[in-house]
């Protein structure tokens, strides 16, 4: 039998309209820093004005913090702790798509401790420090549905310096509330209401091939998959499809409940590193059809292949080329079927370079592939995506 541990300690709102019953429960804390990207959408939407005000009327004070990059940087968390502790604040809200919850995590992680992020971080160049304290409380507040990071405890953050783009997470770090509020998601454009629901997408399909997948976890994703692959090519064509957006926020979360990624996302993580602006769901979309295929040609995976492309509608299959030809089929429902590296300013020489980095940045776990990838097998893959 399957040996697992569930361990969700996250309260979900879910729905449209949740923000607005935000005041009636229980905040972490008397003083909270909001923490927002530094794009303009939360205000321009009223987005932020809908939270101060159930601030408001919850009797929290605010202090707001609206500096977070779209692939944030361990300098954004740590201007973002310094101004939480000299203004007395005593949790964080994150209001924004994943960067911003992926920043809030560690900024509050970098409240409550010494030094800097990246000594938590446990990539090549990291510190691996274990923290001395729990990180701050947590309230994620999302305006997009692709990480999951409002139901789970991982940040992903970029150290400029070394050109790491990484993991760091800890029990700690998990929201203590998230709100998912799919009229926060409406204003998405299909571009990038494209990506992120195909980051989602593949933190499900990765966990269906992990080969330490197991029953509670593929409860969870192959819902997800069967979710946005039927509902993120409407949500893409008509973004005011209130229904469509509802259903790819579940689908998000949903993903998020158990994730177990494989290189896929380390592969991605790479990428990003040396290439600040790539957002991280067009990075996976490019690679992942060369990553898929990959296990489908050599059958490594063809049972959890078949699952996905039933969960996907496809009638009978047999194979895990079956999988392949469906999820060719969604990148092109929405709109991404010609996403090009080069158009990312990433050289096809500099490919050379990315398979020593998967072993020295955090992603997905790298061992729990169906196969074991060689480097030459990344260089591979990396070497078929490219365009």
């Amino acid at each position: 039998m399957y040996k697992f541990v569930f361990d969700m300690p996250t309260r979900v709102l879910f729905g449209a309209g949740q923000l607005q019953e935000l005041h009636n429960e229980v905040l972490p804390g008397k003083k909270a820093l909001i923490a927002t990207s530094n794009g303009t959408s939360t205000k321009k939407y009223g987005y932020l004005d809908q939270l101060e005000k159930e601030l408001d009327l919850a009797g929290v004070t605010y202090e707001l913090f609206d500096q977070v990059r779209p692939n944030p940087t361990s300098d954004n968390v740590m201007d973002g702790a310094a101004l939480a502790k000299k203004t007395g604040c005593d949790f964080v809200i994150a209001l924004g798509g994943g960067s911003v919850m992926d920043c809030s995590k560690c900024i509050a992680l970098m409240m409550t401790n010494d030094g800097d992020i990246w000594d938590y971080s446990l990539s090549v160049d990291g510190g691996k420090q274990n923290p001395a304290a729990k990180a701050a409380p947590i309230v994620a507040i999302t305006t997009s549905a692709g990480t999951g990071s409002e139901v789970d405890m991982a940040s992903v953050i970029t150290n400029e310096k070394t050109q790491e783009k990484t993991g760091i997470f800890f029990p700690s770090m998990f929201p203590t509330l998230s709100v998912v509020d799919s009229n926060l998601m409406m204003s998405v454009p299909p571009k990038f209401t494209a990506y992120q629901g195909m980051d989602a997408f593949y933190h499900a399909s990765e966990s269906v091939i992990n080969k330490n997948e197991h029953p509670m976890g593929e409860m969870f994703v192959l819902k997800a998959i069967e979710l946005i692959a039927k509902y993120l090519p409407i949500a893409y064509k008509d973004g005011s499809n209130k229904e469509a957006r509802a259903y790819v926020a579940l689908a998000n979360s949903l993903a998020g409940y158990y994730m177990l990624c494989t290189s896929q996302h380390t592969m991605e993580h790479v990428m990003g590193g040396y290439h600040d602006d790539l957002v991280h769901g067009a990075g996976l979309i490019m690679i992942s059809h060369a990553y898929f295929d990959f296990f489908a040609e050599r059958k490594a995976a063809e049972a959890p292949m078949i699952k996905m492309a039933k969960a996907m509608g496809v009638e009978n299959p047999t194979s895990g080329k079956d999988f392949i030809k469906a999820l060719d089929d969604l990148i092109a429902a929405v709109g991404c079927a010609d996403l090009r590296m080069s158009d990312a300013g990433i050289t096809k020489e500099e490919l050379k370079q990315y398979p020593k980095r998967v072993h020295e940045v955090l992603g997905g776990d790298i061992t729990a592939d169906p196969l074991p990838l060689s480097d030459a097998d990344y260089l591979e893959i990396y070497e078929k995506s490219y365009r």
